[in-house]
């Protein structure tokens, strides 16, 4: 994705962070951005298009981050569960703006988180052949996130479940296939 539609994207979560999705006009964004309006019509032609684009950079975020821990060579559930404990970082803000953005018309949020939410299932999925302890491990990472985005900071139970549920994937994951 170019610089400019980028730098537009983040113009749109911090004025929809400022004044909510009725305040993020093609104008305030693009003055945000730094761009003229035609240049922000450019990348992206209709102020549903913006959402869109927004939307599609929620996804590429989760995207990203599953490719990171698959070709990291690290395990996959840990790097899930951990990262589920901290609501810092790209795909949080772009999450969080997502979903103030609910009930705009022609703005189908509900779709996104339910598709960037889907890639981690569908990635864990992979990884583990138990599909029931594939949920579970769903389940506890979007529990962990939910009181991460709320402020609570992980305790040492928190610590505990993630180390031990994260043993017992790497116990019930499938051996690494030989070349």
């Amino acid at each position: 994705m170019s610089q400019t539609r980028e730098r537009i994207l983040d113009a749109l979560q911090a004025q929809v962070a400022q004044a909510g999705p009725a305040g993020a006009t093609l104008d305030a964004v693009a003055a945000r951005a730094g761009v003229s309006k035609g240049g922000l019509l450019y990348h992206f032609g209709t102020k549903e298009a913006l959402f869109a684009g927004l939307l599609e950079r929620l996804r590429a975020h989760a995207a990203a981050d599953i490719a990171g821990w698959e070709s990291g060579g690290d395990d996959l559930v840990s790097g899930y569960l951990r990262s589920s404990s901290d609501a810092g970082g790209d795909y949080t803000a772009a999450l969080l703006t997502a979903l103030r953005l609910v009930g705009t018309p022609g703005v189908d949020v509900e779709g996104a988180v339910v598709d960037s939410f889907g890639l981690w299932s569908d990635a864990l999925a992979r990884h583990l052949d138990d599909p029931v302890l594939a949920r579970l491990v769903t389940l506890v990472g979007d529990g962990l996130y939910l009181h991460a985005l709320v402020g609570a900071a992980p305790d040492d139970l928190d610590h505990a479940v993630v180390d031990g549920l994260a043993g017992r994937a790497r116990a019930a994951a499938p051996a690494p296939e030989s070349d």
